[in-house]
């Protein structure tokens, strides 16, 4: 039954999430286990894949192989290995079992086995089972047998991945580039909000259109600038400025360089960024803070590629792809005064909105499971997981501060529950009262007015009817897309910004 179903799924098209879940889901049922996993090898880690029987934040944990032995003897095999109930090896998801609320693992049983894809090792399949004699010899056996179907659902996956590449590589002109991130600038999550806006950074990361990433403090906005510049043709390495942190006084010659005397102290020739970055990215972290002088000076290079050095008389080209990004409106500073509006324009040729954590679901879960493991590793823990009250009050705060607040959130409580006695060979348990959030829940958005009646449309004045419909058109696509209004401009083909401009216009907001 196991082999047909999966077979029926080999020729499905299904998106590779759900045929990998598919695959442990029926392996689970098949051998009768508490717990399945399938993890890729990335490195010197392992990243899941897929899970079944473990928390919701397991999806987004990494597991570095030299922390656990258990998973280091799985990768060093090529037959199934099995750990006896009396093995003194640490387990991996000690804690991590989805109604122990984290208790220690009972005795219970564990095999794994690796995974090879074309002759290349690809990862690692678990399973647990709570009962002390659940896998004997008979049992990996059948495992053995099941390993080739295993890994052709692997090898599928992987080749559904390459071809969702070279479609967006064909889409944007360019030769399809490998999409594995390093390690600190992997992009966490799977809601669809985050997954529409990889595939979109990934399109515009082959042009060399300016891009202009905007949202609030906190949202990574440095990891999508280091996608754009990875999945772009550009493999000069990319250059990092900080606009809000350049002296006013030094702005000029840190972007575009001096010369020899150009003023007291400059004792040499020194090439700025945009020389640096000559063949390669720029990117302008905070660019609302650049000085009104220099931004002159930008935008005559971005409009010629040339720059001039300080106390220089002949220009420099170079051949510099920018990203800039901010969390200030630019819009308004053009209004203002405070932001050129020629510049603005030049700038934001391609605006990408980046949602904020609180518009991501459970994308929380995961990148808290990512938090949690490694602050496990860096303290020295046996294990470190959230309670279920402790899950459900991060669901439920607003994240003001985002990905960033979540992460100093994560590394507080794990400290402080040292700080109150837990005992690092313990599991310990992030509790809501270690959290220590305003456990507020966030408000849902306020109904939009109802359209005008019909009878009433033909006497009322034409911006009144107009408002009326655009009112209920954002209620309609907010209702569809469960609040979220990221997801509701994306279906009304708007502007995040635009949108939460006209919701504030027609007193939605």
């Amino acid at each position: 039954m196991l082999i047909t179903g999966l077979l029926a799924d080999l020729a499905s098209d299904l998106p590779v999430t759900e045929r990998l879940q598919r695959l442990i889901r029926s392996l689970r049922t098949r051998f009768h286990c508490d717990a399945v996993a399938l993890l890729r090898l990335d490195g010197d880690c392992l990243v899941p894949m897929a899970v079944e029987g473990l928390v919701h934040d397991a999806l987004g944990r990494r597991f570095r192989i030299a922390s656990h032995p258990r998973l280091a003897a799985i990768v060093a095999q090529r037959e199934p290995v099995r750990f006896e109930p009396g093995s003194e090896l640490p387990d991996p998801y000690d804690g991590l079992l989805q109604g122990q609320e984290g208790a220690p693992l009972p005795v219970h049983d564990c095999i794994g086995v690796s995974v090879f894809v074309e002759g290349r090792r690809w990862g690692v399949l678990t399973l647990d089972a709570l009962g002390d004699d659940a896998f004997d010899d008979a049992v990996k056996a059948t495992l053995q047998q099941h390993l080739p179907l295993v890994e052709a659902v692997a090898r599928m996956a992987r080749i559904e991945d390459e071809l969702q590449r070279m479609r967006l590589a064909q889409d944007s002109g360019s030769p399809a580039l490998p999409s594995d991130a390093p390690a600190g600038d992997e992009i966490v999550g799977q809601s669809t909000a985050l997954r529409a806006l990889l595939r979109e950074v990934d399109i515009v990361a082959a042009s060399d259109l300016p891009v202009l990433l905007l949202g609030e403090t906190g949202v990574g906005k440095e990891l999508f600038a280091r996608r754009l510049h990875r999945q772009s043709a550009r493999r000069r390495p990319l250059v990092h400025v900080n606009c809000a942190a350049l002296p006013e006084a030094l702005a000029e010659s840190e972007l575009f360089g001096h010369v020899r005397g150009a003023y007291s102290g400059a004792g040499s020739d020194r090439a700025g960024r945009f020389e640096v970055a000559d063949g390669g990215t720029l990117f302008l972290d905070e660019i609302g803070e650049l000085p009104l002088s220099i931004q002159a000076k930008l935008l005559r290079t971005l409009q010629n590629g040339e720059i001039q050095r300080l106390g220089e008389d002949r220009p420099r080209h170079v051949d510099v792809r920018v990203i800039v990004a901010t969390n200030r409106d630019l819009g308004q500073g053009v209004r203002d005064g405070s932001f050129r509006a020629d510049l603005f324009h030049r700038l934001s040729v391609y605006p990408v909105h980046i949602p904020p954590l609180r518009e991501r679901g459970h994308d929380i879960l995961l990148l808290a499971g990512r938090f949690l493991e490694l602050n496990r590793a860096r303290l020295g823990l046996r294990s470190l997981r959230l309670s279920a009250e402790g899950e459900a009050l991060l669901l439920r705060y607003r994240w003001p501060g985002n990905v960033r607040e979540l992460e100093h959130v994560i590394s507080r409580a794990a400290i402080k529950a040292l700080s109150r006695g837990a005992a690092r060979s313990e599991i310990v348990t992030l509790a809501p009262e270690l959290l220590d959030l305003d456990a507020q829940a966030p408000a849902p958005p306020q109904p939009a007015a109802a359209p005008l009646p019909a009878a009433d449309v033909a006497t009322a004045p034409m911006s009144e009817a107009v408002s009326a419909f655009q009112r209920g058109h954002i209620h309609q696509a907010l209702a569809r897309s469960a609040g979220n209004w990221a997801l509701a401009a994306r279906e009304l083909q708007l502007d995040p910004s635009n949108l939460h401009k006209l919701a504030r216009r027609l007193g939605l907001k």
